[in-house]
């Protein structure tokens, strides 16, 4: 993939704002956007100069309070309008078996948004004999609760759709043999997560 500026994406954005109207913007994603930070402080310094909603997607596992990545981060979240942010288990040694790592930092993420009252849309990605326990789904729902910005909070089921990109690259699928929940699991997670009561909406 060829090498491009923030100008220059920025440029083939905008030939859409058009379209988007007054509600629409860029949202960027990954990967890990955060392991970019100079290019997404620069692409989204400009966005703002050209009146462009800025939307950031991100996992919340770069994040730290220690320097130079905090200053850069404040300065990112001056030039970002809204959030997206995973949370993919509460449990801190259940995160680490199905990610890998501890969610420590990702929730001192959010909690800091919630200090610097930054609008956040959470999802929770559902999948069963990994996160799909009503214990930790409880203690998801107060926590989230308790931080007091988030517009929408929302449960996305398990798919398989990816499993054969691993397969392609010969690499072990960590959660092969399981399935996507069940509806009765989804709405239990939407039940117990609360997530009807999170109405606030901007356009990502």
């Amino acid at each position: 993939m060829d090498m491009m500026s923030a100008d220059e994406l920025l440029g083939q954005a905008l030939r859409y704002k058009a379209y988007w109207g007054d509600k629409g913007g860029i949202t960027v994603s990954g990967g890990e956007p955060l392991l970019q930070m100079d290019f997404l402080l620069e692409l989204f310094t400009k966005a703002k100069e050209n009146g462009v909603h800025t939307v950031l997607d991100t996992s919340g596992n770069p994040f730290s309070r220690h320097e130079p990545f905090f200053h850069k981060f404040n300065r990112l979240m001056e030039v970002t309008d809204l959030l997206l942010l995973d949370i993919k288990e509460i449990d801190s040694k259940k995160h680490k078996i199905l990610t890998g790592c501890s969610n420590e930092n990702i929730l001192d993420m959010a909690g800091y948004l919630a200090e610097i009252r930054k609008p956040v849309w959470i999802r929770h990605v559902l999948v069963p004999e990994r996160n799909d326990y009503d214990e930790d789904l409880i203690r998801l729902d107060a926590f989230v609760k308790s931080l007091g910005n988030v517009q929408r909070f929302e449960v996305l089921p398990y798919h398989t759709l990816g499993i054969f990109k691993w397969q392609d690259m010969r690499i072990p699928y960590p959660l092969q043999g399981i399935e996507p929940p069940t509806k009765e699991r989804v709405e239990n997670a939407n039940r117990l997560l609360h997530t009807s009561e999170y109405t606030g909406y901007q356009n990502a």
